[in-house]
């Protein structure tokens, strides 16, 4: 696990971390998603859901996800 204090610039930009840009395999041009979850933003590398079919043969996501908690 990396981790890392950034600053945010006046342009509201940072950096990320030689360390974490190498664990992720980010290049520059790379899309990430950013998501605020109770106060907190993950960062994740973008993969294009049409690439990922198939990826998980077999997988039951029965339980996983109540109603409640789908838009």
């Amino acid at each position: 696990m990396h981790s890392a204090v950034v600053t945010l610039s006046s342009k509201f930009q940072m950096v990320l971390p030689k360390d974490i840009r190498e664990a992720l395999s980010l290049k520059a041009g790379k899309k990430i998603v950013m998501v605020e979850k109770d106060g907190y933003v993950h960062l994740f590398p973008y993969k294009d859901i049409r690439k990922m079919k198939g990826s998980l043969p077999g997988l039951d996501a029965e339980g996983i996800r109540d109603h409640e908690d789908r838009i």
